[in-house]
This record gives structure tokens, C-alpha cells and sequence, in this order.
């Protein structure tokens, strides 16, 4: 029989944008996994047979996302195969890819800043699974009205953030001409309890034309405020400075004069 063969523990779901993994431990020596994927209505799917490895790519037994799945994972002899002695195996929790799945990082397609006017154009995240033409569903074709995403936006070098939220691919804010804006993007499924905001796009960074005084804001006018006051200081003493050597190289050569008729 199987004897006292150990069974896997740790054993977690990791899926993203529906594309779930099964990992657990530990690694076999002398036997063999085998993963058996239980749905609540479907029938019992095997996936992973004989395998050695501690990790499984269920995606595509879960294709009823709203379904709740559990995973029995079978520590089994290979030359026990066909026995029907049930082998030893390990239970893992309950998943529901629908209320549980992460949702991936859009991508940022495209985005503007005209004026006062911030554009920013997104892609959804694709998902492992097809349409019958073939091409792959995105994460909003999946969950439909349930998804939302959110731009956060703010004023580069600013620590206020601000938000705004679409069911589109694209949004238009109100800036501040002329000043560059950070911004990300991020799905969110509002009715979930738990993992309710999904991965962060990359952070964008517009580059508007920026003149002089944009780019260095106070310090220029103390600068230049300091070099008025110079060049006006400049133009009341020195006058005064040259009248008076001046005059005093006149009253020089008159003394030199009197002191030379005076001889």
C-alpha cells in the first residue's frame, strides 16, 4: 500500500488576471503528485499526473470563473497507479476566481497634456483565456461592469495626489498649464471585500514646454531682485563717486598751481 507517504502542505492559489498557479510543499522523493481540481457543480479534473514538481498551472480547468474550486493534492507510487487503495492527500482551501483573481497592471497606450487638459488612453490586462475567433479576452470583458479603474494624478514634485475614476479606457482632467503631472493607473472590482485594487501601472511623467521662470519658480525673482537693487545702487553711487574725484583732482591742480606762482 501507500504506507505512510507525507502529503503536501502550504499549499496556496497564485493567480493574477486569471491565470492561477497551485504551489505546495515539499518536494517529492520516492513518490509522485497529482492534482485533482474539484468544482462545486463541475466534474472532478486531473491535472499536474505523476508530476515532481511542487507547483501547477490550473488555468485552464477553471474556465467557470465564478465557480469555487478546491485542489486535493495526491502523494502517489507510480507503480501503485492502477491500485485502488485511495492515496494519500492534502486539501487545499476554497478559491472562487472571480472574487479572488488580481487584476494585472493596465497599460498605459497613450497620453497628452494640452493646455489645461491631461488626456491619458489605457489598455486592460489580457487574460489567459480566448474568444472562439481566437484572441485572447481581456480582464473587463470578464468582469464587465464590475471593474472600474482609477487615475491618480498630481503636480511633478508635489506630494498631492488626486483621483478620478471611469469605466472607459481613457480619461480627461483639468491641470495646470504649463506644469508637468505624474500619474498612474489602477483597476479596481468595487463589490469585493478583499482585493478590491489591483497591480499599479508604471508611473507616467508629462514633459510640457517649460520656460524660465516655471522652471525655477521664487529663486529667479530674488535673483533678479538682487541684481536690480545692484545695478540701480550701482547707477545712484558711482555718479556720485566719479563727480567727486572729480572735483577733488580739480581742486588739486589748482593748489599745485597757486604753489608753483607763489615760487
Amino acid at each position: 500500500g501507500y504506507g505512510q507517504l507525507p502529503t503536501a502542505v502550504n499549499i496556496t492559489w497564485s493567480s493574477i488576471n486569471f491565470k492561477t498557479l497551485l504551489q505546495w510543499q515539499p518536494k517529492p522523493s520516492g513518490y509522485f503528485y497529482t492534482v485533482e481540481i474539484h468544482g462545486q457543480t463541475s466534474d472532478i479534473k486531473r491535472k499536474c499526473i505523476l508530476t515532481s514538481e511542487t507547483e501547477c498551472d490550473v488555468t485552464d480547468v477553471l474556465r467557470n470563473v465564478k465557480e469555487t474550486y478546491t485542489a486535493h493534492i495526491l502523494s502517489v507510487k507510480p507503480a501503485e497507479i492502477d491500485n485502488f487503495e485511495e492515496p494519500p492527500f492534502a486539501v487545499s482551501e476554497k478559491f472562487t476566481p472571480y472574487s479572488q483573481t488580481v487584476i494585472g497592471k493596465p497599460e498605459i497606450k497613450d497620453y497628452s497634456q494640452k493646455g489645461s487638459r491631461l488626456n491619458v488612453v489605457f489598455k486592460d490586462p489580457l487574460t489567459p483565456y480566448r474568444f472562439p475567433n481566437g484572441s485572447f479576452q481581456s480582464i473587463q470583458d470578464i468582469f464587465q461592469h464590475d471593474l472600474e479603474y482609477k487615475l491618480y494624478y498630481w503636480k511633478d514634485q508635489s506630494s498631492g495626489k488626486k483621483d478620478i475614476t471611469t469605466k472607459s479606457h481613457s480619461f480627461e482632467v483639468n491641470v495646470d498649464s504649463g506644469k508637468n503631472y505624474c500619474f498612474y493607473v489602477q483597476g479596481i472590482i468595487p463589490s469585493r471585500r478583499e482585493d478590491r485594487n489591483g497591480q499599479e501601472s508604471v508611473v507616467v511623467c508629462t514633459s510640457v514646454a517649460r520656460n524660465f521662470l516655471d522652471e525655477y519658480g521664487t529663486e529667479v525673482f530674488i535673483i533678479l531682485a538682487v541684481i536690480a537693487v545692484a545695478v540701480i545702487t550701482l547707477a545712484i553711487v558711482l555718479p556720485v563717486v566719479l563727480c567727486k574725484r572729480k572735483k577733488a583732482k580739480e581742486a588739486r591742480a589748482v593748489r599745485e598751481k597757486e604753489l608753483l606762482s607763489g615760487v
